[in-house]
């Protein structure tokens, strides 16, 4: 099996950020997630001019890895012009689904900005964990 290096997730991120479809805001976002089977998944942005149905491309490669049965992941590549950090949504997503990976902002130039954690992005997270019985009180 081929290592995968977080220079061939970039490259792969580079890729998936280049089919954007974001006519109206214009802001590109590519995204590769490494599964722990050593499997890549890759995301772009798809947007709609309903903004709110917009799907961002750190959420469709993780639901490009659900789809294809994985469930354990390693690490993120976010790559964006200026390697910003994913929105609110997609970090609890992240968290959510792939738990506390490594989460790496690359800007358009290829250039690694920051290593984070999903937990350094959401540090206080709403999880599974909160939807236990205990937990819950009838209204």
């Amino acid at each position: 099996m081929k290592k995968i290096t977080t220079d061939l997730l970039i490259e792969q991120a580079i890729v998936a950020r280049k089919n954007s479809y974001s006519p109206y805001s214009k802001f590109k976002v590519g995204a590769a997630l490494l599964s722990k089977s050593g499997n890549v998944f890759v995301g772009t942005n798809v947007e709609s001019s309903s903004y709110g149905l917009t799907v961002c491309a750190e959420r469709n490669a993780i639901a490009s890895g659900i789809v294809a049965g994985e469930k354990e992941f390693e690490s993120l590549v976010v790559i964006s012009s200026e390697g910003v950090s994913p929105c609110g949504a997609c970090r609890q997503v992240i968290y959510d689904i792939c738990g506390n990976i490594d989460v790496i902002l690359v800007n358009g130039e290829g250039k690694i900005i920051n290593t984070i954690t999903a937990r350094e992005l959401l540090p206080y997270p709403f999880s599974s964990n909160n939807l236990t019985t205990k937990n819950t009180k009838k209204i």
